[in-house]
């Protein structure tokens, strides 16, 4: 449904132009909200450990149980906790004569389902050391070139897939079956410095092992990587002809005979020797797909769940693309000002998290293209040239490796009992029931006001959170439900129609300074209708609500006299009507105060029992923050029908008759814990009465069976609705008890 403040839509229509306002307006706070909801912050500056000394780590990786590993190209392993605590160093090339040029390494990956670091050597070499000991496994030596960049994939069926990408544009894929036999036995091979070793010739000769060696680019390869989902190789190079190159590892046409050509096999028990051809291997163009992009790529992913190909370079633009088509990129992220170096799809979250050479980290929504945050190098303070990264969407972490080790960590909102839904990031302070609509608003601290459906406890709107917003600290209706009135911390009041997220009006008064808004009701008085608000200025604000008035900012109505000269010395906190004309206000210092208003003039004043004889009683807390009116003509302890409660000290609640001889009737304690009763809802038959304590306590009394005598007036029922302090709570609807707010964030439907 639509509301709108304009004078036509009281007489049963709307204006065209007020109806397209209500669609574009509803359109981009729903935006807004699920940009909202996909919102993305670190914790910052990130955690940094000096360890490079100078020397670039060539990888980052992880294992199984979430430990980080890295290798400079010294070949210094170090082994981290997920907050990059020390755990195991180690160097892995033995110390060479001073006259032999040093070992390095180019890249690593880890075989996770064997437990081995897999690592490339710029001595033509893979070496594979044990990963928990790190203590040398064997090594396939004599490779052709230097393997550049290095992965591995686990195939299945204790089937594995060792890739590398080298310096003439060539992808070498070396698939390995019956791995764990294989590996013992190269495992036995007599030792070349310390590590037993095979040469790639004779390593190809085994049954298990089968070697192809694609051409596919004409630069250099800056990653290749093995897609089991895709059962596909990815490769990419600098060079635009053949930029990014999806293709198959094996030959698809007559493979057995070409695999049989390229390695040995055994024949009526002899040994046939097949001389290994280096030759790399032309695919047919039915058998990749070449994407050409302008300056190449550095770096790549590919999901399957999202069918997506991300890719960035020197161009700093990140290209996303349908891997099955090669044609034209389906959109591009614009944004990064230097060469991106590092992208990673986080596939559950629906994001893609890019890292550039200015040490600039950017996290985009797949969905929206959009992205959700920036954290440049003044945040997250990692200084120096990126050589290496690794997001781990089970941490929610991206490590960065520069001049130092560094990881940035998601913040991530703590998990509530299954029951419960998380409503806001910030303390939730005010919340409330639309009859007409039937829907729970609540609003928080951070200006957000949030719409949730109450049949499903499902969010479908949420407006807010900007900075030229004040906090909330209190809302109401109007009699309609239709629209929805907030006070704020910067004293105004503000009007909204919480379908579509319009500010239809702002109600502040003139003075420089406006002191914070504790309450705010909207008023009845025979038939006109006003809003009124009370706070830390100890005035009562009285706003007409003129819904043909079409001026954005409204002022007060002057204030009454008897509110200047004699009204609350205190900040007001509460204030209630009992229609048809009285108004109740309580204070900060104990006091509650009846008004006619009509007149604008005191009809009583009330002061808590406590004061009586110790007005300077240290320790008390005698302010009254909440205070409700009962009618009810079954209250036979009261001269009138009409009765006045009041929260008091030590969780009391105070009664008092207003019509019939304004004095105290009684009180009893309504807290078992002797803790503040913070907020008091009634029944719609003003029967029932909930009282809410300072630490989550909800108590249920029955006011028919008050007896201002009795001194044990027990609750029927009571519970521990929150862990923390109630701030919000309102008058009992016919399907359920209250709405329940908390300054840990949470809103909560008692049935």
């Amino acid at each position: 449904m639509m509301t709108t403040d304009t004078k036509s839509s009281h007489h049963g229509f709307v204006l065209q132009g007020d109806f397209c306002t209500h669609v574009l307006q509803s359109y981009k706070e729903r935006q807004e909200t699920i940009r909202c909801s996909k919102r993305v912050s670190f914790t910052l500056p990130a955690t940094v450990r000096t360890s490079c000394h100078g020397i670039p780590i060539v990888n980052i990786g992880s294992t199984r149980d979430d430990t980080i590993v890295t290798v400079r190209e010294d070949g210094l392993v170090c082994c981290w906790s997920p907050e990059l605590k020390p755990m195991q160093t180690r160097h892995l090339f033995t110390e060479v004569p001073a006259n032999t040029k040093s070992k390095w390494a180019s890249d690593f990956t880890v075989m996770t389902e064997y437990n081995k670091l897999v690592v490339a050597t710029g001595d033509r070499e893979i070496q594979l050391y044990e990963l928990s000991t790190l203590e040398p496994y064997c090594q396939i030596s004599a490779l052709d070139t230097v393997p550049l960049t290095v992965d591995y994939s686990h195939m299945g069926a204790d089937k594995c897939c060792i890739l590398y990408g080298d310096t003439e544009g060539c992808v070498t894929i070396i698939i390995i079956s019956s791995v764990a036999d294989t590996l013992r036995v190269w495992n036995k091979l007599p030792k070349v410095e310390d590590v037993p070793n095979i040469v790639m010739d004779n390593a190809v000769l085994s049954p298990d092992v089968t070697f192809v060696r694609w051409k596919v680019h004409q630069d250099w390869v800056t990653q290749v990587r093995y897609f089991q989902s895709f059962q596909a190789v990815v490769s990419s190079s600098n060079e635009e002809s053949s930029s990014l190159v999806i293709g198959c590892a094996l030959p698809l046409t007559d493979a057995e005979q070409q695999l049989i050509e390229i390695r040995e096999a055994c024949y009526e028990g002899k040994i046939k020797k097949v001389q290994l051809s280096w030759t790399p291997q032309q695919r047919a163009s039915c058998d990749q797909r070449v994407f050409s992009i302008y300056k190449g790529v550095k770096a790549f992913d590919l999901c399957q769940k999202h069918s997506l190909l991300v890719t960035g370079g020197m161009d700093r633009l990140i290209r996303m693309w349908n891997p099955h088509f090669s044609g034209k990129a389906t959109g591009v992220l614009k944004g990064h000002s230097a060469p991106i170096v590092y992208l990673k799809v986080s596939s559950e979250d629906g994001q893609i998290f890019s890292v550039s050479t200015d040490n600039t980290v950017k996290v985009w929504d797949i969905q929206d293209q959009c992205c959700l945050i920036i954290v440049d190098q003044k945040a997250n303070r990692i200084h120096g040239d990126i050589s290496a990264c690794l997001y781990s969407p089970a941490l929610r972490s991206l490590y960065i490796a520069a001049d130092c080790i560094a990881v940035l960590s998601q913040k991530i909102r703590p998990q509530l009992h299954s029951r419960l839904t998380v409503s806001h990031n910030e303390p939730v302070t005010c919340c409330g029931y639309s009859r007409e609509f039937r829907q729970v608003v609540s609003c928080s601290e951070g200006s957000v006001v949030k719409v949730w459906d109450f049949d499903t406890a499902r969010q479908v709107f949420e407006f807010g959170g900007t900075n030229g917003l004040s906090a909330f600290t209190c809302m109401t209706f109007d009699p309609k439900g239709r629209r929805l009135i907030t006070g704020g911390r910067n004293g105004c009041l503000k009007i909204w129609n919480f379908n579509n997220g319009q500010c239809l009006k702002t109600l502040k008064k003139d003075a420089a300074v406006c002191n914070e808004v504790c309450d705010c009701v909207f008023l009845q008085v025979h038939s006109n209708h006003y809003v009124m608000s009370v706070g830390r200025d100890r005035r009562i604000d009285i706003y007409p609500d003129l819904p043909e008035d079409h001026h954005h900012v409204q002022k007060p109505q002057p204030s009454w006299q008897d509110d200047l000269k004699n009204g609350h010395k205190g900040d007001i906190l509460c204030a209630v009507q009992c229609p048809p004309s009285l108004l109740a206000t309580s204070s900060y210092d104990g006091e509650v105060i009846v008004w006619n208003m009509v007149s604008g003039r005191i009809k009583c004043r009330f002061v808590s029992p406590v004061l009586t004889g110790q007005k300077n009683a240290e320790g008390w807390d005698i302010s009254v923050p909440s205070i409700i009116f009962l009618k009810n003509s079954k209250l036979h302890q009261f001269s009138s029908a009409t009765a006045l409660l009041s929260s008091g000290a030590s969780g009391c609640i105070n009664l008092w008759s207003v019509l019939g001889g304004q004095k105290f009737v009684g009180s009893f304690k309504a807290s078992r814990f002797q803790q503040k009763i913070i907020k008091m809802a009634k029944t719609d038959g003003e029967t029932l009465l909930y009282a809410a304590d300072r630490i989550g306590y909800v108590y249920l009394y029955n006011m028919e069976k008050f007896v201002a005598t009795q001194e044990d007036f027990g609750a029927e029922i009571f519970w521990r609705a929150h862990t923390g302090r109630i701030t919000g709570y309102v008058k009992y609807q016919p399907s359920f008890s209250a709405v329940l707010g908390n300054r840990k964030g949470g809103v909560e439907l008692r049935l």
